[in-house]
């Protein structure tokens, strides 16, 4: 016989006068959380009242039902109702939909309370992603939705961008295979096919981290903060229909941009704008760049142009602006601290000041025909043009009469005169540095020549400027090579030439002109070249006048450009380059002058990057710094990724560590050499990352088409 299966009967549910209810104390809910109570009130009033209420009948003494009604569950929606009735927008006896419980059943009201706000389940963040668009798409503006959904337009559109992610890592994260985190990440971008692509390689890698997948995403892009993104603008490039990449859930400076080959295009067009503006002034030649090297001007003569002349009224500005700095500055002279609008206004002197001394210059007609221009970006974005140098090549004949040369010069026949100035077109190149090749083998390989190079001549600029800082050091390492050259007559190479012969890089990192070593070498130069006299007579009278502080500080300055701690690839068969004993030699004195100094590549401002170096070595490389930085387990945390995904990441671990590859290192003391003349007499003379260079690179050695080719 079947058994029969009871019924269940529901409670029933009716209109209740509102003024009928009561909040029940069965309530378990004590903490305020969600929406407001004044916010729910102008929702219910916005769509009524979308879920009835769960009241059960006040009893009496006797156990009879008095007319009135508790409400156990359902109390944040009786208070707006309340709040509602307050303002006099719900009448006091509005019915209201409730679900009348039977006083005898033996589930306590604490039980219903309970079991309605904790057998909820709260909807899914994607659906509530999804719910978002489908408003938008039924055309509800942005600040629609917020105001309905009491949220910012901020967040409707960060829950908005979420819902534009590919359907398949949404997909992924509706069945918590990622987190929210990691899914706002991918917002960066709108390409559904390169989000996929990223979240398959991250599948191969211990980093799931969002910052590792925004920086995947953008890595083929440009932050709107690059100078040459402050060049042409940011509306110019989106006019031109480039895209902008934004990221709503972090601070993302801008963005990025995605059309990296359109910025470029634009920022050419508008320099070689730039350029034909310039070349009307009659210039010889005009180069045009993003960026030009360090030092590529030293070969090159200046022009001695004069400022043109302020006018009655600039001369009257800059009386009027001096006065009341002056005027500030003695009222204040004895304050504590000066007000913020004092602050502020002396600032604002400064800067006028500063612009009436940035003058345009008036150079000689004879002398701009033979002269050039550099065209290139400033660091923050703004047009920098360097007028008035003169290549050798350019140069007048010693013997030329000037009234001679002028009439050769307009001679139309010869198409490289100053009468037809041959104006070389912008041609930007950006270029990159080269890679190093993927190498399997684990074994530690030498640096490559040119890396070395690169790096070497950070350190000759570190050099450099530490040489020019202490003139005691300056007058050693000067007297060293005097005394060298008067009794030993040694014709090895050196560290330091005492003619203090400009030495350049051939080889440099792009960077390099940007470095603190860089910057603080061009500013002493700058401000010693503004106080010299031009003339050589008067250069003498005012050596012999000056102080014997300023004399050394000037006498290191000069020594500090004949610091050679370059390393290049030596001749091994006497050619016109420096020979193989004549480089280690330099830098075994290297290695004692950065000693003396107390020279410090950090300090310097020399980082271990992808570009500097971790990009450019092998993974064994890699491997080596960051454990000798941070021990064998990070090692081993990064030995299994591909060779640019373990140089990102070897960047990351080896921040502020300190870090430096052995060419920049210097040691707590540098053995002396056993004599000057024979460097290479003791490989404990050599610095370490050469004492067995010699054997790693006889392979090299051994093609001389190469080596006849340097």
């Amino acid at each position: 016989m079947a058994t029969t299966v009871p019924k269940i009967t529901l409670s029933s549910s009716r209109d209740i006068p509102f003024n009928k209810l009561v909040l029940s104390q069965s309530n378990v809910r004590r903490v305020k959380a969600g929406v407001s109570i004044e916010e729910l009130a102008e929702d219910i009033a916005r769509r009524t009242l979308l879920q009835s209420l769960s009241v059960r009948p006040v009893l009496n003494a006797e156990g009879a039902e008095t007319g009135m009604f508790e409400v156990p569950a359902g109390g944040r929606r009786y208070r707006a109702l309340q709040h509602l009735v307050k303002q006099k927008r719900l009448a006091k006896t509005a019915p209201v939909p409730c679900v009348v419980r039977d006083p005898s059943v033996e589930i306590s009201a604490e039980e219903d309370s309970l079991a309605e706000n904790v057998q909820r389940a709260p909807l899914h963040p994607l659906d509530q992603f999804r719910a978002f668009q489908a408003l938008r798409e039924k055309g509800q503006s942005e600040e629609d939705i917020g105001a309905a959904f009491f949220v910012g337009v901020n967040v409707v559109k960060q829950r908005l961008r979420l819902a534009t992610v590919s359907e398949k890592l949404l997909d992924v994260y509706a069945e918590d295979g990622m987190s929210l985190d990691q899914l706002m990440a991918f917002t960066v971008t709108s390409d559904h096919a390169r989000q996929e692509q990223v979240w398959e390689t991250l599948q191969r890698s211990y980093s799931q981290e969002p910052y590792q997948i925004r920086r995947m995403l953008t890595e083929r892009t440009v932050r709107a903060s690059d100078k040459r993104v402050l060049f042409v603008g940011l509306d110019a490039y989106e006019q031109a229909g480039g895209i902008v990449m934004r990221d709503l859930f972090q601070q993302d400076d801008g963005g990025w941009l995605e059309n990296v080959g359109l910025l470029d295009g634009l920022v050419a067009e508008k320099l070689k704008a730039e350029a034909e503006k310039i070349a009307a002034e009659g210039w010889k030649w005009i180069e045009v760049n993003v960026d030009f090297p360090f030092g590529h001007t030293h070969h090159l003569r200046e022009l001695d142009g004069t400022p043109t002349d302020l006018t009655a009224e600039e001369q009257a500005t800059i009386d009027a602006l001096n006065a009341e700095y002056a005027k500030l500055e003695a009222e204040y002279e004895n304050a504590d601290e000066l007000p913020d609008e004092v602050d502020a206004r002396l600032g604002e002197i400064e800067t006028a000041l500063a612009a009436f001394e940035d003058r345009p210059v008036n150079y000689d007609s004879a002398e701009i025909g033979r002269a050039g221009v550099f065209v290139s970006i400033d660091s923050d974005g703004s047009l920098s043009v360097d007028r008035g140098h003169v290549r050798p090549g350019d140069e007048a004949p010693p013997t030329a009469d000037i009234d001679s040369e002028t009439e050769g010069d307009g001679d139309t026949g010869e198409g490289d005169g100053p009468s037809s100035p041959a104006v070389q077109r912008a041609i930007i190149t950006i270029g990159g540095q080269p890679e190093a090749e993927e190498d399997e083998d684990d074994t530690v390989k030498p640096l490559p020549d040119r890396l070395m190079s690169e790096l070497t001549a950070y350190r000759t600029l570190a050099l450099r400027d530490a040489v020019a800082s202490n003139p005691q050091v300056a007058m050693t390492a000067l007297l060293h090579k005097l005394c060298l050259d008067t009794f030993q007559h040694s014709a090895a190479g050196a560290c330091l030439e005492a003619s203090v012969r400009h030495i350049f890089f051939s080889v440099q990192p792009a960077d390099l002109k940007d470095s603190p070593s860089a910057k603080a070498v061009a500013d002493r130069h700058e401000a010693w070249k503004a106080d010299l006299p031009k003339d050589e007579a008067a250069l003498w009278d005012w050596l012999e006048a000056l102080d014997e502080t300023s004399r050394s500080a000037l006498l290191a300055h000069c020594v500090s450009f004949g610091v050679n701690a370059l390393y290049e690839k030596g001749d091994r068969y006497g050619g016109p380059g420096a020979s193989v004993l004549g480089v280690q030699h330099r830098l075994v004195q290297a290695e004692r002058l950065a000693h003396a100094v107390g020279l410090d590549m950090v300090e310097a401002g020399w980082r271990p990057t992808v570009v500097s170096y971790l990009g450019r070595v092998t993974k064994p490389r890699i491997l080596e710094a960051v454990r000798e930085a941070k021990g064998e387990q990070s090692a081993q945390l990064i030995d299994h990724l591909k060779k640019a995904e373990m140089a990102k990441e070897a960047e990351r671990l080896l921040d502020g560590t300190g870090w430096l590859p052995e060419p920049l290192r210097t040691p707590e003391a540098v053995a002396a050499e056993s004599t000057d003349g024979d460097p290479a007499g003791d490989d404990d003379t050599l610095p370490a990352f050469l004492s067995d260079d010699e054997e790693a690179r006889d392979d090299e050695a051994d093609e001389p088409a190469v080596i006849a080719a340097e």
